[in-house]
């Protein structure tokens, strides 16, 4: 992964606490990860309900199709 890497969205979620689950499995596979939203919630970024806007979880883009890979597979 280079250093000036576009990061690319692989998945959108409705909650803080499915973000972060999403989050902790890329990472676990050494994939590095940013979450993204237009809003934290009513009670900011700890808050794990409903996120107006969603939560968006994004990738180095050489880590793409891994990461699609991974997350379909923990959907499963």
């Amino acid at each position: 992964m280079g250093a000036k890497e576009q990061w690319v969205p692989v998945r959108s979620f409705s909650t803080g606490l499915e973000a972060e689950m999403a989050q902790q499995l890329l990472e676990g596979a050494g994939i590095p990860s940013l979450l993204r939203s237009n809003r934290a919630g009513v009670f900011g970024l700890t808050f794990q309900g409903s996120v107006p806007g969603g939560i968006t979880i994004a990738v180095p883009g050489s880590a793409v199709a891994r990461a699609r890979e991974l997350l379909e597979q923990d959907a499963a």
